[in-house]
């Protein structure tokens, strides 16, 4: 029997390597720094796991090792593998390519929209024909969680930039939604970044599909196909709100798909969906099945996820951590409830982000009603001297915002009583939301 040792196996890509192994009838033993949901639920899959960085708990034999990039180097059960060289060690980004060129793979590249496109796309596929497996960088609930076990051909995966982890995939369909400047402290520069976005779109097969948003400014490729809004190859048009769904037309080479109905609003989702059903039909879906998977689609947890919806209050959390994702996201609350005031909880996300976008944050927040800023979540990253919260604060120019620690945030909220919440961020303010929920039923009913 293959056993197989993750280091960090409670990140959400992960997990889902280690489920896929786990299906395929490998031993998985895995280390991460705290229990959670997902990790319990790992081991109620039979999966051995520990929370001890301790080199006493790696078995005896190993067949080979996956590890996080955002595991320290300095971690002791990274340097006991490292002095091991026997005991093969791969980054995540690194076994997914070797997963994925056994497949005919689908990936989902970008700055933003990832997670959101790449589960749209596999409950696309999913629900119209192609049995595809998909490794997904959250929990989808169309597919029950983070991975789904397919019986075809396609595996859809998302492409990471982060340490240009999705060079290591060579994709037949590719979804490349974006290139907003991000992670500068792995590429230095907004312009490297781009070569990275570039190499990635000419690893398409030649004979598959790039579809690429029509603003990105790269070379188009022969395999290029556009997509956007009033524009390109597959473009969205006539869009509106009826009755709490957001509607839109699509036509495409040889296809046109009048009304088409979903759950989530803003122009950003519109985006997401048009690529992805223009990925999905690429990949072999049946046009005559994606306009009720569309309607059927249920979303990914902590995307513009509904916690709390009462007459008194409305609540939505989201995992948006870049000005751009905060401006869109906001646009789209308030497309839903154009006259409500809006609050927003903000949690910064890395030091080194902060530090490079603070004026646009600042920007995005000032679109809110009320602004109430948490302290950075330092992810992997050590403090940088002079970067804090108070950067984006001392920018904004909204009159009401606030700068309170994170035991603070539930008393603040009872006394304002919103009645309409909007969190956001991607570290760990999701812990508090169960608080949050429970504290406005109390304060708003």
């Amino acid at each position: 029997m293959t056993k197989i040792y993750f280091i960090g196996i409670g990140g959400i890509g992960m997990s889902a390597l280690a489920r896929y192994y786990k299906r395929r009838g490998a031993a998985i033993y895995g280390y991460d720094r705290t229990e959670t949901p997902l990790t319990r639920a790992l081991a109620g899959e039979g999966m051995h796991i520990h929370y001890d960085d301790d080199v006493a708990f790696i078995p005896e034999v190993i067949d080979f090792c996956v590890y996080t990039p955002a595991i320290p180097a300095t971690h002791a059960q990274w340097q006991w593998f490292s002095r091991n060289p026997q005991i093969p060690m791969y980054k995540r980004a690194e076994v997914l390519g070797m997963i994925s060129r056994e497949k005919r793979t689908l990936a989902v590249a970008g700055t933003h929209g990832k997670t959101t496109t790449s589960s749209m796309v596999a409950h696309l596929l999913r629900s119209s024909g192609v049995d595809a497996t998909a490794f997904v960088g959250g929990l989808a609930l169309n597919l029950g969680g983070n991975y789904a076990e397919g019986d075809s051909d396609w595996v859809v995966v998302e492409a990471d930039e982060f340490d240009r982890s999705f060079l290591h995939l060579h994709p037949e369909v590719a979804i490349l939604n974006s290139i907003d400047p991000d992670h500068l402290d792995i590429y230095g520069t907004p312009e490297a970044l781009r070569e990275a976005y570039a190499q990635f779109a000419r690893q398409v097969h030649p004979q598959g599909c790039l579809l690429q948003h029509v603003d990105i400014d790269l070379p188009l490729l022969p395999n290029v196909r556009t997509f956007g809004i009033g524009r390109g190859d597959y473009c969205a048009e006539n869009l509106r709100v009826e009755a709490g769904w957001m509607v839109f037309d699509l036509h495409g080479p040889a296809v046109h798909l009048p009304n088409l109905r979903m759950a989530y609003p803003g122009n950003y989702h519109v985006l997401n969906a048009t690529a992805a059903i223009a990925a999905a039909l690429h990949a072999g879906a049946a046009t005559d099945l994606i306009p009720a998977a569309l309607e059927r689609y249920a979303g990914v947890r902590r995307r513009f996820e509904y916690v709390l919806k009462t007459p008194g209050c409305v609540f939505i959390d989201d995992y948006a951590h870049h000005p751009a994702e905060l401006r869109a996201v906001i646009q789209a609350v308030r497309t839903l409830y154009p006259d409500r005031h809006l609050t927003g909880v903000f949690q910064p996300h890395l030091f080194s982000r902060t530090r490079d976008f603070a004026d646009g944050f600042a920007a995005a927040l000032d679109e809110l009603d009320s602004a109430i800023l948490l302290d950075i979540y330092p992810a992997r990253e050590q403090p940088i001297e002079g970067v804090d919260s108070r950067m984006i604060l001392d920018r904004m120019v909204l009159p009401d915002r606030m700068l309170i620690q994170k035991p603070e945030l539930a008393q603040e909220l009872e006394r304002r009583r919103p009645e309409l919440l909007l969190t956001l961020g991607a570290g760990d303010i999701d812990a508090l939301i169960d608080t949050l929920s429970r504290t406005l039923q109390s304060a708003t009913a």
